[in-house]
């Protein structure tokens, strides 16, 4: 993520630009998982600082997760998370959850778009509206990550490739899967 505090004003005000209809896409992710599911969440994960749901090594982050939140967090956000991934592992917590919660200012998507299914199970019972507001941005969210048409997140990916960059978070440009996905949706557009 370096990379990015060396890009030019007007290089990083474009790159905020073509991020801003994602952020506000999180933005309306946020509001409804504080309005249907932040008491279960608390309840069930953060005042036990446990969250099994995903922990350094086991959540997936890819490289856009990254940038993006590089874009949005201000440097002391940054350092802050930076100092977590120092920290000895705990297979048992996430490595970005701090005292306040969660140490990006825009958590990775897969973060955000994880629920377990004993808290859907509850929060969905009898609710098929909302059920059915979580499967529309369900589907909104791979719009953005996945590659069977062209996405932001292969956007941000190729853009920094060409700065000369390479990370195997880069998982829309390397991953054997996803490029398979990514040529495929590329055949289906022609």
């Amino acid at each position: 993520m370096s990379r990015i505090s060396l890009l030019d004003p007007t290089q990083r005000g474009g790159l905020q630009e073509r991020i801003a209809p994602y952020r506000d896409f999180r933005q309306r992710v946020d509001r409804f998982l504080s309005t249907h599911f932040g008491e279960h969440c608390t309840r069930n994960c953060f005042t036990n600082r446990l969250s099994a749901c995903c922990s350094k090594d086991g959540i997936v982050t890819f490289w856009a997760d990254g940038v993006i939140n590089a874009l949005s967090a201000s440097a002391a956000q940054m350092e802050d998370l930076f100092q977590a991934l120092q920290q000895p592992h705990h297979p048992q917590k996430c490595t970005y959850l701090g005292p306040a919660g969660c140490r990006w200012e825009v958590r990775p998507l897969m973060c955000a778009m994880f629920l377990c299914d004993p808290v859907q199970a509850r929060v969905f019972e009898g609710r098929k509206d909302t059920e059915a507001a979580w499967e529309a941005l369900q589907q909104e969210a791979k719009g953005y990550r996945w590659p069977d048409r062209p996405v932001l997140f292969d956007w941000l990916e190729t853009y920094f490739m060409e700065m000369g960059c390479r990370s195997p978070l880069m998982y829309i440009n390397h991953s054997p899967g996803l490029l398979r996905i990514k040529r495929q949706g590329l055949r289906n557009t022609r």
